[in-house]
């Protein structure tokens, strides 16, 4: 597992009882939190300002930067502002019958006859959603893209937004261009399983608490992605809280580090890191539903980027996201050029079995110079 060194006279740690930054609430249930065998430390928590967290994200290492002050404008959002100021065109809300949120691409659907949403997709108003919540009847979680029909007040909360910090790293870090910024707002309890993603993302909190899981791309032959023509490609095949260690043995061998992020809080997450995200439960906001209180949800708002372009001259031994990417391009290949997910599977042990093997080159080495 990838090491990540801090001075820990500058570390903050993960305490429960965390400071109350930048105006924002602050207060989560402390038995929400998940206890996982695999959580092997913490993620690094810093102050922005401290260089090391220029140097974290210089390296692709994730880091909790507190004090940034990013979505300071945004920290009014809450169900009943968002209500307000969100405008009147649809947002994407997902609904679940578990608490988990696994993604899918509805065009690869198709591809795999016997396949099974796991969620199901609706377009509605916000005003509807907030009626779906606080009747409590189905488990939901709105994915919304920030853009130009939001009201005049998110404009300009969003206008707001310490830009030219996020563009500091994108400069110093090489990035691409910023392809979007994507509205969470989720019930407690909700869980995006494991995952990574194509492109660097700052990962802003703005109510409510989220326990983050991540683990380094050199775990990638732990968590058994689904392969990469298949409808919830990039995510792990595992359930972490029942794992089945007859199909997914190397999963006990599974290491992870973790942060409780919470209001005011931005987690940088690399690009082929892998990410498992829970929200917890509030100790202050309802616990239940009713049309006088309003419903405990999180809100959170990513800053997704580009990667950075390859370089010309490849340094090895391969870095072990230039690993996954590299894997990645070979399954594409064979899937654009093969198509059916099983005989791809069959070719890539084909070409590996008995081949690569340690003894079994020792053997090939044994057997010519006898």
């Amino acid at each position: 597992m990838e090491n990540i060194n801090i001075d820990k006279q500058r570390h903050v740690s993960n305490e429960i009882e965390m400071p109350l930054q930048n105006g924002f609430s602050n207060d989560f249930d402390e038995s929400s939190v998940k206890k996982y065998s695999f959580l092997k430390g913490s993620i690094p928590r810093l102050r922005d300002g401290d260089p090391d967290v220029d140097r974290l994200i210089s390296a692709n290492k994730p880091v909790v930067i507190t004090d940034s002050k990013l979505v300071q404008s945004a920290k009014d959002w809450n169900l009943e502002y968002l209500e307000k100021n969100m405008g009147n065109g649809k947002n994407f809300v997902f609904q679940s019958d578990t608490r988990k949120f696994m993604y899918h691409d509805e065009k690869r659907v198709t591809q795999w006859p016997g396949f099974r949403r796991p969620t199901r997709r609706y377009e509605m108003k916000f005003s509807n959603f907030v009626e779906m919540l606080q009747m409590g009847r189905e488990r939901l979680y709105l994915q919304q893209t920030l853009n130009d029909t939001v009201g005049p007040n998110m404009v300009r909360d969003f206008v707001k937004f310490r830009w030219e910090w996020c563009t500091r790293y994108q400069r110093l870090c090489r990035w691409g261009d910023l392809t979007s910024n994507l509205l969470l707002v989720g019930m407690e309890g909700n869980i995006t399983p494991g995952h990574f993603d194509e492109q660097e993302n700052f990962f802003a909190q703005i109510l409510g608490y989220k326990q983050c899981i991540l683990f380094p791309p050199d775990q990638f032959e732990c968590l058994y992605p689904f392969p990469v023509s298949h409808p919830c490609d990039r995510q792990s095949q595992v359930d972490f809280d029942n794992p089945d260690f007859t199909r997914f043995p190397k999963f006990q061998h599974v290491k992870a580090i973790e942060a409780i992020v919470g209001p005011g809080d931005v987690l940088y997450i690399p690009m082929y890191w892998w990410h498992n995200i829970e929200s917890l439960r509030s100790s202050t906001q309802s616990n239940t539903f009713s049309h006088e209180v309003p419903p405990s949800v999180t809100v959170s708002v990513n800053f997704w980027y580009k990667a950075a372009a390859i370089p010309d001259r490849i340094e090895r031994p391969l870095k072990a996201n230039h690993k996954v990417a590299v894997m990645r391009n070979i399954e594409k290949m064979l899937t654009e050029v093969v198509g059916d997910p099983e005989e791809i599977g069959n070719m890539l042990k084909t070409i590996t079995e008995g081949r690569y093997d340690h003894q079994q080159q020792i053997s090939y080495d044994t057997y010519h110079q006898s």
